[in-house]
């Protein structure tokens, strides 16, 4: 049996979980409400403040769904309670960020700004001008956003310019020989 799979979901207070047919799983909680379609081979059983994931059989398709509907679901409480955040590193002289709005401006070394606007689902947040936190309920959403931001300018290995997590460290390369 998946170590992870086999793991009961706590629900915390104030969260309530709704399985419909065709296991449509609705999460509500303090921070919004989740819906997402899981897999129809793995059946999810509420008992009480407790949501245990199954698995009918040992078929390979049934094994590796068990651990990845457990960690879905319990992605969906989390975020719906607590919430999900990245932090980014902007490096480099001259490249900055500032909130506008609701939109991210940034200074990327480039001849123009570029410029992003944060969605209903995803909040940015720029405590420093070379700090840029995105945050949602949304795991997936947030990790995405947060990679397509990293994407506008990714750190280069020679100067270490560029956008990287702020746990990211970046392998530096030396530069060239001159004789």
């Amino acid at each position: 049996m998946s170590r992870i799979g086999r793991t009961p979901i706590d629900v915390p207070a104030g969260v309530t979980i709704d399985i419909a047919e065709g296991n449509v799983v609705t999460v509500k909680g303090p921070k919004g409400t989740l819906s997402q379609t899981l897999r129809p081979e793995i059946t999810l059983e509420i008992d009480g403040a407790v949501v245990n994931v199954t698995r009918p059989d040992d078929h390979p398709i049934t094994r590796s769904y068990h651990g990845l509907t457990r960690s879905l679901l319990s992605n969906m409480v989390v975020g719906v309670t607590d919430g999900f955040k990245k932090e980014l590193e902007i490096n480099g002289t001259g490249y900055r960020a500032a909130k506008d709005g609701n939109k991210l401006v940034m200074n990327l070394g480039y001849s123009h700004q570029v410029i992003i606007e944060e969605t209903d689902d995803i909040k940015i947040d720029v405590p420093a001008p070379n700090r840029v936190v995105v945050s949602g309920i949304d795991r997936q959403l947030v990790g995405q956003f947060a990679a397509d931001l990293r994407n506008k300018r990714p750190p280069e290995p020679y100067k270490g310019k560029g956008i990287k997590y702020s746990y990211e460290t970046i392998r530096r390369k030396e530069g060239k020989k001159t004789k």
